[in-house]
């Protein structure tokens, strides 16, 4: 047995459909494209949420709401995690940068502190927004809540 010898095994190559060659080749005529339509013509591409013609789904269904291009979005951070926070690095200040890097905060986000857990630790917390509930627990503590 040589290389110039090896072929492949029987049945395992196929020769690829060469349609529109005349109708001796069983695929002339309209060369699979079935007839007329949009499909059947050169250039055609499909549209993104085109239904051949009927209303599509986008412009049946009522549009409702809208989006506050004002909108501020916080990233959510609770007392519990500032005591886990205050535990592991016995830290007496938390800024935003701490929070970011122990991986509590994005990076890129505001901060909020809301007052989910309890607090034990005398913490100087410095963030964008506080709740209610999270700056009376800072402060009950003996620590202070200081707004960026």
């Amino acid at each position: 047995m040589k290389l110039h010898t090896l072929n492949p095994a029987f049945g395992a190559t196929h020769s690829r459909r060469r349609i529109g060659r005349g109708p001796g080749s069983g695929l002339g005529g309209t060369s699979t494209r079935g007839h007329k339509g949009a499909k059947a013509r050169s250039g055609y591409k499909n549209k993104i949420g085109f239904e051949g013609g009927q209303m599509p789904l986008q412009r049946r269904l009522p549009k409702f709401g809208f989006k506050n291009i004002n909108r501020v979005e916080y990233q959510p951070v609770n007392l519990s995690a500032l005591q886990a926070y205050a535990e592991a690095s016995g830290a007496a200040a938390v800024t935003v940068a701490d929070l970011v890097a122990a991986g509590v905060a994005k990076k890129n986000m505001r901060v909020k502190i809301l007052g989910n857990g309890t607090l034990t630790a005398k913490l100087d917390v410095t963030a964008h927004a506080f709740s209610e509930s999270a700056k009376a627990a800072i402060e009950a503590v003996g620590g202070t809540a200081t707004k960026l």
